[in-house]
């Protein structure tokens, strides 16, 4: 089944110069121009960054493309969730007006061996624990911006590693986009929306929560006065601990523009999370 047989009341757009004279045509009526780039499998928390862009822009369109060039050799890119049908749906029901959704060839052309990469910032956070991962983001990336020509995307501060790349790279390159960052969407109970989570049996989903947890643990503690990054790190540490089947990844605090650590905590900077529960890995983070 094609794109475009699974979404009748919404317009999707499977090739590169498609999408392009779409932007054009709407550049040339007067209007702004927004792009939600995306994975599919989408939730309330990618639902808040379309309402943003329709918000921001004139007309919006929202990309979905796994893209393999960001998943390692023995990360989930097969069995990453592809529920195109039911995202459509969504989007039509939000008041989406275009959806992009290319096939790998006509991102990377047969032969093609052009990549984007931010150096340094793409070894930090994920890009330490997913080598390549950040490489595979700015170029996918960098296509889209080329192909939508937005004035706006929209991306969610959950991944805020890959908005601190997206950032310097869309700032080295010049490219004429602004970078819009909208607040992470949680559940009630605190666990942070993520395409992932549906990989999460009942007893790991409960496990996950202390992600969060143990971000309020450390947000308490800055509100009462603690700035060394130590001494949140450690505190951090003990909360993971207190669930031991939870893996941790990486405990920081950085400069969220450059992801480099630092040693005294100030308003603005990142802390942020990852871990595995189960064989899922999740991220999380704070901006104190």
């Amino acid at each position: 089944m094609s794109a475009t047989e699974v979404a009748t009341g919404l317009r999707v757009i499977e090739t590169i110069a498609e999408l392009r004279a779409w932007s054009r045509a709407a550049r040339r009526a007067g209007k702004s121009v927004g792009l939600v780039p995306t994975m599919g499998a989408l939730h309330a928390g990618h639902l808040t960054l379309v309402e943003a862009a329709k918000a921001g822009c004139d007309a919006v369109a929202v990309s979905i493309f796994v893209n393999p060039t960001q998943f390692g050799p023995n990360e989930d890119f097969a069995d990453y969730p592809r529920t195109f049908a039911a995202d459509c749906k969504l989007l039509e029901t939000a008041g989406v007006e275009v959806v992009f959704a290319p096939r790998a060839e006509e991102m990377y052309p047969k032969g093609a061996t052009t990549f984007v990469e931010v150096a340094g910032l793409s070894g930090r956070l994920d890009g330490a624990s997913r080598p390549g991962h950040f490489r595979g983001v700015a170029t996918i990336v960098s296509k889209l911006f080329l192909a939508a020509e937005p004035d706006r995307a929209y991306f969610g501060q959950k991944d805020a590693a890959q908005v601190a790349v997206l950032r310097r790279m869309t700032l080295d390159l010049a490219l004429p986009v602004d970078l819009v960052v909208c607040p992470i969407v949680r559940e009630a109970d605190g666990l942070a929306l993520s395409s992932r989570n549906r990989y999460l049996s009942a007893e790991e989903r409960n496990q996950a929560l202390v992600l969060s947890r143990t971000l309020a643990a450390v947000e308490a503690a800055f509100r009462a006065g603690k700035r060394s990054a130590e001494t949140l790190t450690k505190l951090a540490a003990e909360q993971f601990a207190t669930v031991p089947d939870v893996r941790v990844d990486y405990i920081a605090a950085v400069d969220w523009a450059t992801l480099e650590p630092v040693a005294k905590v100030v308003p603005g900077n990142l802390f942020a999370v990852a871990a595995w529960v189960g064989s899922t890995r999740l991220i999380d983070n704070l901006v104190l």
